[in-house]
This record gives C-alpha cells, structure tokens and sequence, in this order.
C-alpha cells in the first residue's frame, strides 16, 4: 500500500468513541463498507480526473491526443484496493510510479540505457535524446473529499440507528 495517511477529526473523533461503546455494532462489516466507499470515491476520480479538494488535474500530453490523464492503460487507477478490520479501514496501491503522480515530480533525468537515444512520440512527431528531464505535475488521487467524509458520517450513523 502506498505510504498516505489520512486522519479525520472533530464530528468523526466523537462517533469513533460511540462506535468504541456501541458492542452490538459490527466493526468489521462498517469499515469494510467505509474502505469500498473510498475505494469506488477513488475510482470515480479517474473519470473526472479531479484530485479529492475538486481541483482538475493538469492534462498530460498523452491524453491531449485523445484519452483521460492517468488512464493510458488503467494500471494505476485498477491497482486501487481497499483493505479493512475491525480497527480500521483503508485504500491504497502499491504500483510502483504512484507515489510520483499523487506527489508530483519537479525534474527527474531520464538517459538512454539500452540504446544510443531515447525514442519516442509526443503529438505525432518522433524525437530522439541521449536524455530528457521530466517534470510531472502533482495529480492526487488518493484522499478525503469533503463528500468522503459525508459518506463515513452516515455509514457510522447508520451503523449506530
């Protein structure tokens, strides 16, 4: 899973310690439906490409041609998983290049290994470098939208009714 820690306070704080006196409440089946509520709230960011504050993320180059941004091949956005237990629940991946699109990457030098020069493709046009310096914009997936925190809310309520 990837290393994002999210933590809620206030209102959340005060349900916890009602769930926490609350025996007859079952824990582990609340916050397996709190994890798949995120993990499906995550999905969703993929179709809209929003970050969880509702801010657009910057159009990659790839998708300027046709496509959605972080969805070239639906590896990051199928790598999404929820995970939960009685004392909590969570969502994350563990692809390796995730960390870099959620946190953004100010410049990173890539140089040919195999080959004399790096090929490839951007707009139809074919370049060739011995090297190039990347920079990717941050474009967070992972987190709680305000609509997030709504949906725990009520789940625990409605656990509690």
């Amino acid at each position: 899973m990837s290393g994002i820690r999210v933590s809620m306070e206030g209102e959340f704080e005060a349900y916890k310690d009602r769930l926490q006196r609350l025996g007859s409440v079952d824990r582990e089946e609340l916050m397996a439906a709190i994890a798949e509520a995120l993990r499906t709230s995550t999905d969703e960011r993929f179709d809209a490409e929003t970050a969880p504050d509702g801010s657009a993320w910057k159009r990659s180059i790839r998708a300027s041609g046709g496509g959605k941004t972080l969805t070239d091949s639906s590896r990051l956005r199928t790598s999404i998983h929820a995970r939960s237990s009685a004392k909590g629940a969570e969502i994350g991946t563990n692809t390796i290049y995730a960390a870099t699109h959620q946190f953004g990457e100010p410049g990173r030098t890539i140089r040919a290994k195999n080959k004399r020069m790096l090929s490839f493709q951007i707009g139809g046009k074919w370049y060739h470098k011995k090297q190039v310096t990347i920079k990717i914009p941050a474009r967070p997936f992972l987190g709680l939208s305000d609509s997030d925190r709504e949906e725990v809310l009520e789940l625990m309520e409605e656990s509690l009714k």
